[in-house]
């Protein structure tokens, strides 16, 4: 698999929007259709240091983490208790609408950027305080908190993916310099399996679970996407959205990527040099330097994503929010308040390598000085955040069975899309 990594952050199927509002109907909390709706501004924050207790919800490695980072919230609001509960992400997404539909969500949590606007449509999110400034946050990752013109909550860290390559055999194969564009792209691929002796020029997914996460990347550079303006409709058929996913599918027909690549070898074939190319993001620094020891990080680089009509990677992360009906709602955003600055976003940075979703906290020397952040920082740049419609894990769920097809099967690109736009519309955007 070439996403390498956390694959289970956007990619966690539960229930559907329309299971859980009929979940909320039934215990009688009010939906949009029947004049609950969720509010389009937010109450100002009282002043004063937090009190009482608050429940926070972040999964994976940030739900193990976080209690460590919380100690200097506590520090600054010593009348106030932070209980932290750490969530799997394979079961979070189950978690959150049973306990949104039983009205037990927690006060503040961590959500998964494809979640937000399920969450907003179950009325389950407060809008953000304008004490809560969101003009430093990176175009992308602000587009992933707001629904309908309105913000909700605050992005917390942000990842995107670049492209990871081996320096070293790149110029054994003649090339000193990253490609810039798609066919450079594969005239580096095709370079390593020609002149230095690699099995496969690239690892790429062949389809399954995530694998729209490197493609849409490539509709977005080609001009194309899944969505319209408003995201009332999907746009899937298109010739931008054709070219893109036959330029992907090439990879494969042509011999360049594996079809049926084993789990989990994406460290050791990059470290050996058998397929010294891979997109994934800055997760991977850590995990390829260590298996391949003393000195490698010299041997590699990372450049940004190739570029067609634009250059254009996938934007990631997770955001935070204040769940509606919190009973000690001040609280519950003085800490937002408190994760949105940028020294303790750098803080986190340091505990857990978590790029900060604020521009300012680029600037500290823990994370300039490091010239391949520095490449995904240019990349930040032009990331693009997924579709904001509450269907969007089905819709994508489906896409990713086509993309399996057309990289395994030969399945023309133009049928893939049909299939899939048929699929969506019949899904719905949750509107």
């Amino acid at each position: 698999m070439s996403l390498t990594a956390r694959p289970t952050r956007r990619t966690v199927t539960g229930l559907g929007a329309a299971a859980a509002l009929g979940l909320l109907a039934a215990c009688g909390r009010p939906d949009a259709e029947s004049g609950g709706g969720t509010a389009a501004s937010a109450e100002p924050i009282a002043e004063g240091a937090a009190t009482g207790s608050l429940t926070v919800w972040a999964m994976g490695a940030e739900g193990e983490k976080l209690p460590e980072l919380l100690k200097g919230f506590q520090e600054q609001n010593p009348e106030v208790t932070v209980e932290v509960t750490p969530v799997p992400w394979d079961s979070a997404h189950d978690k959150f609408t049973s306990a949104i539909a039983a009205g037990t969500a927690p006060d503040v949590a961590q959500v998964g950027s494809t979640w937000m606007a399920e969450f907003v449509g179950l009325d389950a999110l407060e809008p953000t305080p304008s004490e809560i400034a969101t003009d430093d946050y990176f175009a992308g990752a602000l587009d992933s908190v707001t629904v309908d013109e309105t913000v909700y909550g605050v992005p917390w860290y942000v990842e995107t993916r670049v492209v990871f390559y081996r320096k070293d055999l790149a110029e054994k194969a003649g090339i000193t310099q990253p490609p810039t564009d798609w066919d450079g792209l594969v005239a580096l691929a095709q370079a390593y399996q020609e002149q230095a002796e690699a099995t496969w020029g690239i690892s790429l997914q062949p389809g399954g679970t995530g694998s729209w996460q490197t493609v849409m990347p490539l509709i977005w550079s080609n001009g194309g996407d899944v969505v319209d303006e408003a995201g009332s409709a999907f746009t899937f058929e298109s010739p931008q959205n054709e070219e893109a996913l036959a330029y992907y599918q090439s990879y494969f027909t042509d011999g360049i990527a594996n079809p049926a690549p084993a789990d989990g070898t994406t460290e050791q074939d990059f470290v050996s040099g058998a397929v010294p190319m891979f997109i994934s993001g800055p997760w991977m620094m850590s995990a390829v330097e260590a298996v391949g020891g003393e000195g490698f990080a010299d041997k590699y680089g990372v450049f940004t994503m190739p570029v067609k009509e634009s250059g254009s990677s996938f934007l990631g992360g997770a955001n935070l929010g204040v769940f509606q009906g919190t009973k000690n709602r001040d609280a519950a955003w003085k800490l937002v308040q408190y994760l949105s600055t940028p020294e303790v976003q750098v803080e986190w940075f340091a505990q857990s390598t978590d790029l900060p979703a604020l521009q300012q906290g680029w600037e500290d020397e823990s994370v300039a000085s490091n010239e391949k952040f520095e490449v995904f920082r240019a990349q930040l740049d032009t990331a693009i955040a997924p579709p904001v419609v509450a269907t969007w894990e089905q819709v994508a769920a489906s896409f990713d069975a086509q993309i399996e097809e057309v990289c395994k099967n030969d399945l023309a690109p133009a049928e893939a899309l049909a299939a899939t736009q048929s699929e969506a519309q019949g899904i719905g955007t949750g509107a």
